[in-house]
């Protein structure tokens, strides 16, 4: 048995137990339906047609969970294949799919690099895995060899600034541990965990807690034996190296060069990201969607027709911060972001249900078409780079 799969064996991750499902979906980037429809599709998926999913490396069951529900829940029809090499993982995975009643869900034990044998899919889920293989490329390489045409794969993979202080901890506890029993080398390696000086980076980096919430979330951070963090030109390089091509990340403002400097007009798109990736330095993981690098460019959809969607947002509660010049700032990770919207734009978020097009949601509001097409743009600007407004037909 490799080191990987004793490890989530003994501690499957992240630690859940399906009991909870009876009060609360955890939910997140990726794999969020809308936020899919509008990263891989342009908003203009035909959700009437069954959605084939493979969740390779699943895990406990976080987005299979997540994804199966909000499918279900809506009505949309969907076939997904749970695929991990820890059955420990899978169990729980099950037993949360079995604590919800949701159907259509065929659980494997397996390596996603055989996901083609599992069959063709129209949606990847692939979060927290890739960086664990020896060899991430080939696993992009297997995840897209089971892609079918005009898919998409949702990703998270670990990015090295907003993980100071991890990899010499990994270094330093396999080198003393490593030889040990996974539960022995936990017992050890929290033993010298608590006598690190208060200075050292890992203490001192406000954007790690996993080892602080259960012992799986402890080992999976700063014992795990098989661990890579891309910076972003290597994750795109990784990408087109094996086919594939950014669609979009879930937050493309933490990429963005301008927040911070004047961009020379010669510096290029992914030098312009990683850089920003650079000064901001807390990125922790990389979150988005990819597609085949071959498939067509996808078609726009007039922005009078597309029908938009607030993530994690009540559109009441903002329109009221927004009309009264008091929008809280945004949380994103360890950092707060600012945003700027003029308060004659909160009749428009009022009426933003993921239902109505952007023609009506003008038309109601009582502006011009070019008027509220100048107050659309501007919501756009300030909350679609925090992933906080999507396009998609979905709920429809």
């Amino acid at each position: 048995m490799s080191d990987v799969r004793e490890q989530y064996e003994a501690f499957p991750y992240p630690a859940r137990d399906p009991k909870d499902e009876a009060k609360r979906l955890i939910k997140g980037s990726p794999s969020l339906p809308v936020e899919m429809d509008h990263c891989l599709w342009g908003g203009q998926r035909d959700w009437s047609q069954t959605l084939r999913v493979l969740v390779a490396g699943g895990g406990t069951g976080d987005g299979l969970v997540q994804l199966a529900q909000l499918l279900h829940g809506a009505g949309k029809p969907y076939q997904i294949t749970y695929v991990d090499l820890s059955t420990a993982s899978r169990n729980i995975a099950e037993a949360r799919i079995a604590a919800r009643g949701l159907p259509n869900v065929r659980f494997e034990t397996g390596s996603l690099l055989d996901a083609a044998t599992f069959g063709h899919f129209d949606y990847i889920d692939c979060c927290g895995v890739l960086h664990h293989l020896p060899d991430p490329e080939e696993g992009l390489r297997a995840l897209h060899s089971a892609l079918a045409p005009g898919g998409g794969m949702g990703f998270m993979v670990y990015a090295p600034y907003g993980r100071s202080g991890v990899y010499p901890l990994q270094a330093a506890f396999n080198r003393l541990y490593g030889h040990l029993p996974p539960k022995s080398r936990l017992k050890h390696a929290k033993a010298a965990f608590a006598k690190l000086p208060a200075a050292h980076p890992l203490n001192r980096n406000p954007n790690l807690g996993d080892h602080k919430q259960s012992d799986a979330g402890f080992f999976d951070l700063l014992v795990h034996t098989q661990d890579r963090a891309f910076a972003v030109r290597e994750w795109l390089d990784a990408l087109t190296e094996t086919g594939w091509a950014l669609a979009g990340f879930a937050q493309s403002g933490l990429y963005d060069l301008g927040q911070f400097a004047d961009v020379p007009p010669d510096v290029d798109p992914v030098t312009r990201m990683a850089t920003a990736e650079q000064l901001r330095g807390t990125i922790k993981t990389h979150v988005g969607y990819a597609r085949r690098s071959s498939d067509s460019p996808l078609q726009d959809l007039d922005i009078m027709a597309r029908i938009p969607h607030l993530n994690g947002a009540d559109a009441g509660k903002m329109a009221q911060a927004v009309a009264a010049k008091g929008l809280p700032k945004l949380r994103v990770g360890a950092e707060e972001i600012t945003v700027t919207i003029p308060p004659n734009a909160a009749r428009l978020i009022a009426a933003i249900d993921g239902k109505t097009t952007v023609a009506d949601i003008i038309a109601a509001a009582d502006q011009t078409p070019k008027e509220g097409q100048r107050l659309w743009q501007k919501l756009e600007t300030a909350l679609m780079p925090w992933g906080l407004l999507h396009y998609s037909g979905f709920l429809r």
